[in-house]
């Protein structure tokens, strides 16, 4: 017997039998071409056989060349992902453009898979897909809902479905994007609820294909494991998308780029020590890319400030501001030890 809020009813004890359903609230159908679409953006009018488009003119006003030049701006290396960014891009104008002329073509499949070590900037280009699926109409409001296991997985029975809806339908009209999505998947523990997540997942992942964009992100390795185990999200996954890891000489660059953004400066040896700390801080456990470097300049800053604080006498905007090599060659990682 279902409940008030469309949830099939059980006892504390036992959960009910047979698949979880649940309703997430309603999605409009997409409408015809020629009317606004689900953004609230003129997909154009109908076209014509003898008609011709210019799909640079599509992209630009989409904003879609926008958001992957931002890509390009803000986002060191990566060069697969941007590229295989712009494959989907281009699919997806054409789509748009396929349907004003007419043309039977179903919408294509938007849940996709990021895969790659911490990071490694999976979570902004969630962010900068979101902007892109909106401009082109694919989606409503184009905002990402980020969730873990703890999220989506409650404690006992009857508490994960709530739980999971809601996160569901705070996404609806965006993207969802599951962060190693493989802690959902606990094989052998009877008493964890991480497999009804999964079923409520795929429901909508199904249901509200036209409405929703999940990305579920996570190791490479780890992912392949819950997919074997979890076929039915594999075969929901179009797109999957790698990650590399950054060079030492990118995540300088990513380094210098975090510095100008605070309103500091390196000198030219913090530079140099900030390039040979990087060397040494890959090849240690638990490095997490970009988040990693941020956390050594938090720390270089620190140092920095206590120097100063030391400084008898006064002091300029120019000491205020900048980094030295002694700021940064301070870290125990110079000595052997471990950053932190």
């Amino acid at each position: 017997m279902a409940g008030p809020d469309g949830l099939r009813a059980g006892t504390p004890d036992r959960p009910a039998a047979g698949p979880t359903r649940i309703a997430f609230g309603s999605a409009a159908a997409p409408p015809a071409p020629a009317e606004p679409d689900r953004s609230g953006h003129d997909t154009g009018p109908d076209l014509g056989p003898a008609d011709t488009v210019d799909l640079g003119e599509v992209r630009r006003s989409a904003g879609v060349d926008e958001v992957l030049d931002a890509l390009d701006r803000e986002l060191v290396g990566l060069a697969p992902v941007k590229q295989r960014l712009r494959e989907l891009a281009a699919l997806l104008v054409v789509d748009r453009v396929r349907a004003r002329f007419g043309a039977t073509t179903d919408r294509p499949t938007l849940h996709m898979c990021f895969t790659g070590n911490p990071g490694t900037g999976k979570t902004t280009v969630a962010q900068r897909m979101a902007g892109l699926l909106h401009g082109l109409g694919y989606l409503r409001h184009g905002h990402v809902v980020t969730a873990t296991r703890d999220d989506l997985v409650g404690q006992y029975v009857g508490h994960t479905a709530p739980k999971t809806k809601e996160i569901v339908q705070k996404a609806l009209g965006g993207v969802l994007f599951v962060d190693e999505a493989y802690y959902l998947h606990r094989p052998g523990n009877e008493r964890d609820y991480g497999g009804e997540a999964i079923e409520i997942l795929l429901q909508a992942m199904e249901d509200h294909r036209e409405d929703v964009a999940v990305i579920l992100a996570g190791y490479a390795d780890r992912m392949d494991t819950f997919f074997t185990a979890n076929p039915g999200m594999q075969s929901r996954i179009a797109h999957h998308v790698d990650f590399p890891d950054f060079t030492v000489t990118e995540l300088a660059e990513i380094g210098q780029r975090m510095v100008d953004g605070l309103g500091l400066t390196l000198s030219a040896e913090a530079s140099v020590a900030l390039h040979d700390y990087l060397e040494l801080r890959v090849e240690q456990p638990w490095f997490a890319g970009a988040r990693s470097v941020r956390n050594a300049l938090d720390r270089a800053r620190m140092r920095q400030a206590l120097r100063l604080a030391s400084v008898t006498g006064r002091v300029g905007m120019p000491e205020l501001c900048t980094l030295t090599a002694a700021d940064l060659r301070a870290s125990r990682v110079f000595a052997g030890g471990l950053a932190r």
